[in-house]
């Protein structure tokens, strides 16, 4: 019954991503340049070994029966350039601890308490929208840092973008040296996502959308 809630979970914001993008275009075409999503620093956490299993659903490795332990959380945005044109065919890689603050690098100082389902790295492909989407878990804090979660672009073999996804209102953000030091308030509210109930949800799951507006003209 679960597995079925959220299949149909998501397809459903699949499909409101995907018309959300083509209106946003259509208008982005007559628009003013948009704020770009500012660029935000790795850490030192990416992946030194990727996961056997990297798409986009980091709750089930492989075809283990028991999912990670945390809040689900459908992540899902548009990728997009300036003028408001979808960019196609990019990868979206996203990757954060688990829910006790372990990351799955090999020199994360918590490897002890990692939380084994859970996948801690995944990659989606842009279709013709510019979508992506992720189901993973309400990111955690841990000594240092507010909750976040790690985002990189990619095109064509090149790197586009890192950034990092916050929770909005969280209590640490003001705390975070990552956070505060984006000054601008348009490109900060870019990266501070709102992470709210899905309606009718049986098992409590969470939806946060951030599109992501990169400096960058897709080829022709």
């Amino acid at each position: 019954m679960t597995d079925n809630i959220s299949r149909r979970t998501r397809r459903a914001f699949l499909s409101g991503v995907a018309l959300g993008a083509a209106a946003f275009s259509a208008r982005g075409a007559f628009a003013d340049e948009l704020v770009k999503t500012p660029p935000q620093t790795e850490g030192p956490f990416y992946p030194d070994r990727l996961p056997l299993d990297t798409d986009n659903d980091l709750l089930i490795i492989n075809d283990a029966i028991t999912p990670a332990v945390g809040e689900i959380t459908h992540l899902s945005g548009r990728l997009i350039d300036a003028s408001g044109a979808p960019l196609r065919n990019a990868v979206v890689e996203i990757w954060q601890t688990d829910h006790s603050g372990a990351y799955i690098h090999s020199r994360d100082t918590n490897k002890a308490k990692q939380d084994r389902n859970f996948q801690g790295f995944g990659r989606f492909t842009t279709g013709s929208t510019g979508e992506y989407y992720f189901r993973t878990i309400k990111p955690v804090p841990y000594p240092g840092r507010t909750p976040h979660i790690h985002v990189k672009v990619r095109k064509g073999g090149k790197e586009l973008l890192t950034t990092q996804f916050y929770i909005k209102d969280h209590p640490g953000n003001q705390r975070d040296g990552i956070y505060r030091g984006l000054r601008d308030p348009k490109a900060r509210d870019l990266v501070t996502l709102d992470f709210v109930k899905v309606p009718d949800s049986k098992i409590d799951e969470l939806a946060a959308k951030g599109d992501i507006i990169l400096g960058y003209t897709p080829e022709a």
